[in-house]
This record gives structure tokens, C-alpha cells and sequence, in this order.
């Protein structure tokens, strides 16, 4: 699936009826600096980056954190170490930091420190939107509790630790308009602790967080049946904000907005990057907030209202999850470094990479975003202008709009550098409606669906 983008001539006072059987325009142009960006994502140095976690025997929240060698604690200074270096090679653009507490749960029966290991780089122009990739640092086996048996937990997630740590490496050789955080979770078997953390700090800190990319799980290509995949990446994306209020809620049923949630948004917005820019990747957009039964560490930033979405492989092996190393039957049990394919782990990093930079390099999500339309040939969107400091590179603006069943956006028009806009002879009851801001070298930001179902925040 890709973004869509029909010449404004072409619509210009064309009938509802007729936009529908419009053959699939072409999709936006590249940006220049990101494929550049992109074939800078090294296999090589993930692989070694996962060797180093998996060296560490075991990464549990609760194991050894005195030793250099051994346990969370050793595994998080070097990660911040790491990220000091990349800092340091970049002229120190990097803040590098530790964000957690003391922490006693059900999973935690002892008071612990569940700490994050944290580096932000921060925006050229508005620094205080962000964007945010991380993994979980922490690994498990059978067990839950179990803190002193090896768990190499190299897919689960050392590749997604990895991937958070090459793009900062990537990333940070370019300035961005916007901030981008790069997170080695903590306290992720435990109950998603480290990032609720993480999550809070942000809500506290008032960041404008418009998108944060949970990256757990992505160097499997050999799920549970044997079949292999090195193709395509699941995205999972939740639905209406858990955080709506009532009359949130009410308005929705009435105007829709069901699968146009900012992280639904942010979920389409990475599918039609990974079009442009990755090949030989297509993605599944997944809408479920994950797998069944099952949770990631972008759910505690749902939680607080925030866009998140899971990127991870599309095949799962269950043999290779949250198990104790041995063999029986034949069959070889255990996270290990032999479960990994790094070339895939770099293809998936490749994607979040071009999915950051995208993010960043745009200019804000519009915001106040209203629609009005009823009884009515004609459809008129309103939205505010961000000021001049916040988006210099500000262009303007394109609509889009789709069937209310089509999983992509398949029309647009491209309106300049205005606060609103009328489709003619466009039915507001007949389309899904939304607005995307462009910079002047042609980076998008998300659609925003109109009204709070769809909001990415204000400025």
C-alpha cells in the first residue's frame, strides 16, 4: 500500500462519484537525504552490538547490576556508554541519560531500580516534538522470576536494543528540525515498567510526542512451522485512544475516526515510507494493539494518550520466546544468538531509521483540525498554523481523503500554505478526510484525521 497523490487538476470540480473510480495516483517523491541515511544502516554492527547484550548471560530486571560482566546492570552502562561514544562522534548532539525509579510489583516483589537508558537528540527547530525508537533491554526465560539462569534473549530484544543503538548512529551524522529519543527499555517482562517510566517522564516533561516506534522482536525470519520470511514487518497500531473522554467517545460514533487514531495514522505513514525507501519490504499493517494475550512496551505510551505503534517480524518462533536453554526431542528451546538473521534485523532498523528521519525532517501535524461539510455538496477543512520559529520549512499543506473502507489514503490535493480549504463537489458523508503538513523539501507529516479521534496534539 502506498500514500496517494492525484494532480489537483485532475479534481478540480469533479463529481464525488467520479473521484472513487480515479485509478491509484502516484505516491509522493522521495526525500533526498533519506535514502542516504538508509544505506548507512550497517548488519555488521547490529550483529555485534547483539553479540555484546547476549554476551552479558543474563539481562533480567531483577539479576546482578554490580558486575561489569554479568546482568541488567552491566548491560545498561554499556548501552549508555555506547551512546555517549555515538554522542561524543557527533560533537556531543546526544544527551545521554538514565530515566527510572524504584520499583516493587507483582513481577518485582523486592524494591527494585527499573531504569531506562535514554539519549535524546534534540531538534534544530522545535525541539519539543519528538519522536522516539526504542527495544527492551531485559531478557527472561521460562520463569518469569527466574534472575540467574542465562537468558540470551538475543531476538527478544536484543535486536530491537540494536536497532534503537545503530539509529542514533545513523541519525545523528544529520541535523533534524525535530528531536528524536533513542530508549533501551528496562523492566519490559516485568510488566512494561521501564517504559511507563519513560512515558511519564515525557507527560511530565509536556514533550509533544507524535510518534514512538516499539521495536521488540525484529531478527527472526524462521517462525514456529519452519516457514521463512525475510520480506515484510507487522505493524500493530491501536484504535480510538484508551485515554478519549465520553464525549470524545460520542463524537466519534458520529463522525467516525475508528481506524484513523494517531497511531492507526502512524501506522500507514510507516507502511508507505517502507514503499519508498526499503526494498524488497513490504509491511503488515496489523489494527490491534498487539498480539494476543500479549503486550509491548508502545503500550504504556498508549496509555497516556500517546501515537505508538509495535514493529517486529512477521514470523514468530515460540520455541525461541521466553524459554529455557536446552534440547528436547530434538528440538533446541532458547532465545540464542542462532535464532537472529542480522541482515533482516538491518532491514527493519533501515526502516525505522527512514521512518524517523521522515518524521523529523516534517514539519508539525497540523492541529485544531476541524471538518464541516453536512448537507452540503462540499467539504471544508480548517486547521492552525504553526508559527514560523516551529516550521520554517513549512510549504503547505495536502489534503487527503479515501473511501471509508479503503486501508489507505488514495486521493489527495495539494492546497498551499493556507489555514483551510473546500472540496468542491466533494461529499463529506461518502469519505474519510484528513490533512498532512509539507515541508519544502517534500517531507509529509502524518494525516491527521479531523477532530479529537485524530489528533496528534496541538503546538
Amino acid at each position: 500500500m502506498r500514500f496517494a497523490l492525484l494532480a489537483a487538476t485532475a479534481l478540480i470540480l469533479m463529481p464525488a462519484a467520479a473521484l472513487a473510480q480515479e485509478p491509484t495516483p502516484a505516491p509522493p517523491a522521495e526525500v533526498a537525504v533519506i535514502p542516504g541515511l538508509v544505506a548507512q544502516v550497517s548488519a555488521d554492527r547490529i550483529e555485534a552490538d547483539i553479540r555484546t547484550l547476549v554476551g552479558f548471560g543474563t539481562r533480567h530486571s531483577l539479576s546482578e547490576t554490580e558486575s561489569d560482566t554479568r546482568g541488567i546492570g552491566a548491560a545498561r552502562r554499556w548501552v549508555h556508554a555506547e551512546f555517549e561514544r555515538i554522542s561524543a562522534a557527533c560533537g556531543g548532539c546526544l544527551e545521554v541519560m538514565y530515566i527510572g525509579r524504584e520499583y516493587t510489583g507483582e513481577r518485582v516483589p523486592e524494591p527494585t531500580e527499573i531504569i531506562s537508558v535514554v539519549a535524546i537528540q534534540r531538534g534544530t527547530a522545535d525541539p519539543n516534538r519528538h519522536v522516539l525508537i526504542g527495544g527492551h533491554l531485559d531478557s527472561r526465560v521460562t520463569d518469569v522470576m527466574n534472575f540467574t539462569d542465562d537468558a540470551p534473549g538475543a531476538n527478544d530484544d536484543a535486536s530491537g536494543v540494536a536497532g534503537a543503538i545503530e539509529a542514533a548512529r545513523v541519525l545523528s551524522t544529520q541535523r533534524f528540525p525535530g528531536s528524536i529519543v533513542y530508549v533501551a527499555f528496562s523492566g519490559e517482562e516485568q510488566g512494561l515498567v521501564g517504559a511507563r517510566f519513560v512515558a511519564e517522564h515525557a507527560r511530565e516533561q509536556n514533550w509533544r510526542l507524535i510518534g514512538v516506534l516499539n521495536n521488540d522482536m525484529i531478527g527472526n525470519i524462521r517462525g514456529i512451522t519452519g516457514a521463512i520470511d525475510n520480506g515484510t514487518a507487522r505493524i500493530f497500531s491501536e484504535g480510538p485512544r484508551v485515554t478519549e473522554s465520553e464525549t470524545e467517545a460520542r463524537q466519534r460514533r458520529f463522525t467516525g475516526g475508528e481506524i484513523d487514531s494517531p497511531s492507526r495514522n502512524l501506522a500507514r505513514y510507516i507502511d508507505g515510507v517502507a514503499d519508498r525507501y526499503i526494498a524488497n519490504l513490504d509491511t503488515q499493517l496489523v489494527y490491534r494493539l498487539d498480539r494476543f494475550g500479549r503486550g509491548g512496551d508502545h503500550r504504556s505510551f498508549n496509555d497516556l494518550g500517546f501515537p505508538a505503534v509495535r514493529v517486529m517480524e512477521t514470523l514468530e518462533n515460540y520455541d525461541r520466546q521466553h524459554q529455557d536453554l536446552r534440547t528436547e526431542n530434538g528440538v533446541a528451546y532458547g532465545d540464542v544468538i542462532e535464532g537472529v538473521d542480522f541482515d533482516y534485523a538491518a532491514k527493519l532498523t533501515s526502516l525505522n531509521v527512514a521512518a524517523l528521519a521522515a518524521l523529523s525532517l516534517a514539519p508539525p501535524p497540523p492541529a485544531d483540525v476541524t471538518i464541516g461539510g453536512a448537507v452540503s455538496a462540499d467539504t471544508t477543512l480548517k486547521w492552525t498554523l504553526p508559527s514560523a520559529q516551529q516550521a520554517p520549512n513549512l510549504a503547505g499543506y495536502r489534503i487527503y481523503w479515501r473511501e471509508t473502507t479503503a486501508p489507505q489514503w488514495t486521493h489527495s490535493r495539494w492546497v498551499g500554505r493556507v489555514a483551510e480549504h473546500t472540496l468542491e463537489n466533494t461529499i463529506i458523508d461518502n469519505y474519510a478526510f484528513g490533512i498532512a503538513a509539507v515541508s519544502t523539501d517534500g517531507a509529509e507529516s502524518p494525516v491527521v484525521f479531523p477532530g479529537a479521534a485524530g489528533s496528534f496534539g496541538g503546538y
